[in-house]
């Protein structure tokens, strides 16, 4: 019994766990909804369209968390400063944030501008008329170019966004993401369909919206966090003082790198490996592409409440290992990784009964239908696997481990996950739901690893002291 006990927090746990995840949840599950319901309506438009959209989303992915991982070396350092109540140091990880996207985004549209095409015509390479390759390549092209238009606004929020979590404060992102979908979901409906005396741009309108969305919700981030930022008692005053230099501290600069370079190239690494994952599917033929299609943005929304308890993992053991509490830290750690395994068990139950549904609300050929409908429900099946994952990830990434989290994510999807894909999308006659179920089940090496190394505590560590 004691050793179940020490997997089971009290009441007062579970709600600061809650205070912190069910704000995430909120604003992702929005996101990931209102996601959902422009799938859709792109998907009722063409399954050329959808298709377009789909493989641009999957490259813009890449820079996403390229984004993401960007910020978030700074941010473990954000989390432990505000750990020790050290607010100077919380502005000088916002200011190495700020260059990181700055850097990173102009990159990024260099990239897509040059290379976009032939990006994009990486993923048209299996079966499928000429006509239905050329038009999924002009929607992809034209969805592409506007969508760059939002980047600038979508790394300003990752800056503030990530550096209130990291702090504890989680609401104004929340209600800045509510407000962004409801003006991506208002407009997707005017511009796609040409409603209320507006032209009907399909594709062009889809993108339009997702732009206009993404500079509501900066603008509300932003001018929210430094309109209550004045005095030692507003609840954004560790951004007070923010822009009164950009200069970055050069000890902490190299912390950073040192501690943050695994990361971004993990992240990167990571959603490029994604990318290839699904091209190594593509390869089946472009009714495989509109069926992931379908699964990943289904899977996004149920997929809510591991990220959110994942970053939970993040927050609270990294205050305590920054507050030098290791014992509360690993206790802390034991108790959320057993409650997000055992919600996503549930969530998966739900997810798998519900799968032959969800492909039903697309406009899609048959057997793109269908391959949704299994690929929907492998996921689940694996669902509590990728939780335990998730919230292993995040427990090594607290306390700075960021070269194993780098070996155990990037390297471990381009070595196994991306090698079994290839070869049996391209070397064997296996259906292309088997591939993608084999792909899942190698997570278990991971597993098996993430467990040992949680397990002897290597992540017991205070990187701000």
């Amino acid at each position: 019994m004691r050793r179940i006990a020490k997997f089971i927090g009290n009441r007062d746990f579970y709600k600061m766990v809650l205070m912190i995840a069910v704000p995430i949840m909120i604003q992702n599950g929005i996101t990931n909804f209102v996601s959902l319901l422009d799938n859709i309506m792109i998907g009722q438009v063409g399954t050329e369209q959808m298709s377009g959209v789909a493989i641009v989303n999957q490259l813009i992915f890449v820079y996403n968390l390229c984004i993401f991982g960007g910020v978030s070396g700074a941010g473990i350092f954000t989390a432990q400063y505000f750990g020790q109540g050290n607010h100077e140091g919380v502005r000088q990880t916002m200011r190495f944030k700020l260059w990181m996207v700055i850097v990173l985004t102009s990159l990024t549209v260099m990239l897509f501008l040059g290379c976009g095409t032939n990006l994009i015509s990486a993923y048209l390479k299996g079966d499928g008329s000429a006509e239905s390759i050329a038009a999924t390549l002009f929607h992809g092209e034209r969805y592409l170019r506007i969508m760059l238009v939002g980047l600038p606004a979508f790394a300003a929020v990752q800056i503030y966004s990530s550096t209130l979590r990291e702090c504890g404060q989680t609401m104004l992102p929340m209600k800045a993401g509510l407000a962004a979908v409801v003006v991506n979901l208002l407009f997707n409906y005017i511009l796609i369909y040409g409603k209320f005396g507006a032209p009907a741009l399909g594709v062009s309108g889809a993108a339009i919206a997702t732009v206009l969305s993404r500079y509501v919700e900066m603008l509300i981030t932003v001018l929210g966090v430094h309109r209550k930022s004045r005095g030692e008692r507003a609840p954004y005053s560790f951004v007070t003082g923010l822009y009164s230099t950009l200069k970055v501290p050069r000890d902490l600069t190299m912390k950073i790198v040192r501690k943050g370079s695994p990361l971004l190239f993990n992240e990167t690494l990571w959603a490029a490996g994604m990318a290839m994952l699904t091209q190594c599917y593509s390869v089946r033929g472009l009714n495989v592409v509109a069926g992931l299609n379908v699964s990943n943005t289904i899977n996004n929304v149920f997929n809510i409440v591991f990220i959110a308890l994942g970053d939970s993992v993040a927050i609270m053991v990294g205050q305590l290992l920054g507050a030098g509490k290791m014992k509360e830290a690993r206790d802390t750690d034991n108790k959320l990784i057993a409650f997000s395994v055992m919600c996503c068990t549930c969530v998966a139950l739900v997810m798998f009964v519900m799968a032959p549904l969800f492909p039903r609300l697309y406009k899609i050929n048959d057997e793109a239908r269908v391959l949704a409908k299994y690929f929907i429900m492998v996921t689940a099946f694996f669902m509590p696997q990728n939780a335990f994952l998730h919230a292993t990830y995040f427990t090594l990434r607290s306390g700075g481990k960021t070269i194993i989290t780098f070996l155990f994510d990037s390297v471990f999807i381009w070595c196994v996950s991306v090698v079994i894909a290839f070869v049996l999308s391209r070397f064997t006659g296996l259906p292309v739901i088997a591939v993608y179920a084999m792909v899942q089940l190698g997570d278990i090496i991971k597993c098996i690893i993430g467990f040992i190394l949680v397990k002897k505590g290597v992540w017991l560590q205070n990187i701000v002291a």
